[in-house]
């Protein structure tokens, strides 16, 4: 069933809640899209509706707008001002609101996140505002194509019979460029962190991209990236897709033998755990930077095994054409190469520590 299709029965069946319930949230399909390179479609709750308009106090008003043009700020600043809000409330995602704003300031819903992540001006625009070319916030893209991390994906319009919403884009989930993992603020779940597809095929949502966002914009769809301004990615239980696949791949390649099934389960936490307490890190279980810096492993032409397995796992998904085979051969060096001469990295074929936090951060 295609993505507007679905969209327009979750608002009917949310239409349906409201007068049933009142302000009760309905059960609507949706989407879930949880980390897999092809996405699920399951049952979910939902309380997105019309956001505040433009002249409401809980919107910031048009001449406000002018406070707005901040000094830039990198799109890894962006992402990491996202990242906040998943424990910002005791360690848990702030709860989604329309009417409600959280400590800092802004407003608890979809855009509200969006102007907090930009450090726009406070409690945040709406969904219109942010999509208006007239307030200067940013520019439509033309396509999805040359999505970058940072850019927003943005359902302005109501008169699709949906409602308004908007996720922030922050890197390629798969080779085929038809999935994305995404920072969302979304109804009866709060700030999440996952595998979407909105925007991506015939739906309402358009490419947009901030324009407070520096030069350098580390993404997706051939964005080149200096490889210091490149992110972990942090993979915890629950985690899924191509980097836990990566990172199943590496901790095998350390010895411990788990299934490579690119899901963050029990088996994967526990290998994650010993691994730390070897290396004398934190015992979390949580896959961030510093994790990653002891995981991975330098490999190079003639190297073999699961390393090599990750490493062309990560050349795949920027779309060159590998067979993950755990032989570093001519194939796996020329994608090495082309890759590190795309992303300003010293072109040696050879996959170390730089090369490696490009090929995880900068999709």
């Amino acid at each position: 069933m295609a993505l507007h299709h679905r969209l327009t029965r979750r608002t009917q069946l949310a239409l349906a809640g409201l007068t049933a319930a009142g302000i009760a949230a309905a059960a609507v399909v949706v989407p879930n899209l949880t980390g897999h390179d092809t996405p699920d479609t399951v049952a979910a709750d939902t309380a997105y509706g019309p956001e505040p308009e433009a002249d409401s106090g809980l919107v910031t008003q048009a001449d406000q707008i002018s406070s707005l043009a901040t000094a830039t700020m990198s799109p890894d600043t962006m992402i990491n001002r996202a990242r906040t809000w998943l424990t910002a409330n005791g360690g848990h995602q702030v709860p989604y609101s329309m009417q409600r704003t959280w400590k800092d300031g802004y407003r608890q819903d979809c855009s509200g996140y969006v102007s907090m992540a930009l450090a726009l001006g406070k409690p945040g625009l709406n969904t219109v505002g942010l999509a208006d070319s007239r307030n200067g916030v940013t520019q439509h893209l033309s396509s999805t194509s040359g999505l970058r991390k940072g850019d927003l994906l943005i359902d302005a319009s109501t008169t699709d019979g949906d409602f308004r919403h908007v996720v922030i884009f922050e890197k390629w989930a798969n080779s085929s460029h038809t999935s994305y993992w995404a920072y969302e603020q979304r109804g009866s779940h709060g700030t999440t962190h996952r595998i979407l597809s909105y925007g991506i095929g015939k739906d309402h949502y358009d490419p947009y991209r901030p324009v407070k966002l520096g030069g350098g914009n580390g993404g997706g769809g051939g964005g080149q990236l200096p490889t210091p301004s490149a992110s972990w990615p942090v993979l915890k239980s629950g985690s899924k897709g191509t980097d836990v696949r990566t990172a199943q791949y590496l901790l095998n390649a350390r010895g411990y033998d788990i299934a490579v099934d690119s899901s963050f389960g029990p088996r994967t936490r526990t290998a994650t755990v010993r691994f730390q307490k070897a290396r004398s890190l934190a015992a979390d279980g949580v896959i961030g930077p510093k994790t990653w810096s002891k995981l991975i492993t330098t490999v190079r032409y003639g190297s073999t095994g699961q390393a090599v397995k990750a490493a062309q796992t990560q050349l795949k998904v920027y779309g060159y054409s590998l067979t993950v085979d755990g032989k570093f051969g001519a194939k796996t060096k020329a994608a090495t190469l082309a890759f590190q001469k795309s992303h300003h990295l010293a072109a040696d074929g050879v996959i170390g520590p730089n090369t490696w936090r490009a090929l995880l951060g900068t999709r």
